[in-house]
């Protein structure tokens, strides 16, 4: 989402490469760029406005440091303030006492049942236990909807069909979660196409009556500006605790996201970043700050690998690699696990686009139909052919092509894709682990 954003940045600072002296003639066309760049990723013009005032009295204000040079003192006053723009992590709130009740709501069509669902599997695997109920009574069939959401997740629904008031729908899941040791309640609300004194008065009435500790807004990232103004109203009204921004990885400008928290108020406390249900994280504004500055997402890319890693196939392998004993079935298990880190662009998109890694192709796709080719021809051989790939002669190649259903030139492809990791895996140095990154999108199909 803020790779057009990211570009042009990268761009204004380069021009600023091998100025002896930061003028103010060189800042002002600088800023003049940042501006440019910031309103085409449908930044908010008065947010933009005040972060570029403060950056160039930062940059005016202040002496150059003497270990930086110009782009890097601009790039470094560029971090500082989009990072107090964005504010601090908000973590989320519970109720001192349990049940805790998150209001979640957002106009019609924001994706507010599938965040819900998002939101219920993250709090389990975070050690809470979430009952999910929809109060919207309006839309067809919207309760059946996350029913089934929650029957996704594998998560409890509290249905209450002897009642179409959105009220007593919700203290019927407030004493089902006290009597069944639920400590959180996610309400799914009613929507519209857009905002009214109905919908208001009737979220209005759920506040007052379930003293929520989180009042959640559901901004779709993909309708930009539009969103920020109705977060903005929704605060103005409710009194919104967080913003959950779903579709950041999709093709929008991205401004939203840095907009949203200065404008409506309201800190941004999730995002969405995928259509699977665990694809929600928590709002990092640092981290988003580094990603819009092409330094990369290095600390959300680790704790994606440790999510998907297992520790004991991570420690045999260890000891496999000490030994030199990495086999066809330690790689095809390293792949699996890759891929349980998410989509690979995305994975590929939190890499620094700094240092070795400033060449890697950009809008690289992936093709993830590959790394399933790649699995399936592992998959097709002996266990004595994974244990030792000498064994794989001419005609054993034709076999595993017909039993995978790729082709010999796949499998050739295969084995020397593994074999390239395997010396690399050897000399395990800097230059290795940048030969490594390259291998791997040879193998993920990048072009």
């Amino acid at each position: 989402m803020f790779e057009n954003l990211t570009d042009k940045l990268q761009r204004v600072f380069k021009n600023l490469r091998g100025q002896g002296k930061l003028t103010e003639e060189h800042l002002d066309a600088a800023l003049g760029q940042i501006r440019e760049a910031l309103l085409d990723g449908d930044v908010n013009v008065g947010v933009a406005d005040e972060l570029l005032a403060k950056i160039r009295a930062k940059a005016l204000g202040s002496e150059v440091l003497l270990q930086l040079s110009p782009d890097q003192h601009v790039v470094k006053i560029v971090r500082d303030e989009l990072s107090e723009l964005l504010g601090k992590h908000a973590k989320p709130l519970f109720a001192s006492r349990p049940p805790s009740v998150w209001l979640i709501v957002g106009l019609q069509g924001s994706g507010k049942t599938t965040t819900t669902g998002k939101l219920a599997k993250w709090l389990s695997t975070h050690g809470h236990r979430p009952l999910v109920v929809s109060t919207d009574v309006y839309r067809p069939a919207a309760r059946e909807q996350l029913a089934q959401v929650a029957r996704a997740v594998g998560l409890p629904y509290w249905a209450a069909a002897e009642t179409n008031k959105p009220m007593e729908i919700a203290r019927g899941a407030i004493r089902e979660a006290k009597l069944s040791a639920y400590d959180v309640i996610l309400v799914d609300t009613a929507g519209r196409l857009h905002i009214d004194d109905e919908l208001m008065n009737e979220l209005g009435e759920l506040k007052r009556d379930l003293q929520p500790a989180e009042i959640l807004f559901i901004a779709d990232a993909m309708i930009g500006q539009d969103a920020v103004r109705s977060a903005g109203e929704f605060h103005r009204r409710l009194g919104l605790t967080g913003v959950v921004l779903t579709k950041l990885d999709g093709d929008a400008r991205g401004g939203a996201a840095l907009s949203i928290g200065k404008v409506t108020g309201a800190p941004v406390k999730f995002v969405g970043l995928g259509e699977k249900y665990d694809a929600l994280e928590g709002f990092y504004p640092e981290r988003i700050v580094s990603r819009v500055l092409g330094m990369g997402d290095v600390m959300t890319l680790i704790e994606k690998a440790e999510q998907a890693v297992d520790s004991k196939k991570a420690a045999e392998l260890e000891r496999k690699l000490r030994r030199s004993e990495f086999t066809l079935e330690d790689f095809r298990d390293q792949l699996r696990q890759l891929r349980k880190m998410g989509p690979l662009e995305q994975v590929m998109d939190m890499l620094p686009k700094l240092g070795p890694l400033a060449n890697l192709p950009k809008d690289a796709q992936v093709d993830e139909g590959r790394l399933k080719r790649v699995e399936a021809i592992i998959n097709s051989m002996t266990a004595a052919e994974r244990d030792d790939h000498s064994l794989i002669d001419g005609k054993r190649r034709k076999r595993i092509a017909r039993g995978s259903g790729t082709s010999v030139q796949e499998v050739n492809q295969v084995l020397k894709q593994y074999m390239q990791m395997r010396r690399m895996i050897k000399q395990f140095g800097p230059a290795a682990a940048k030969g490594k990154l390259r291998g791997l999108g040879k193998l993920a199909g990048m072009s």
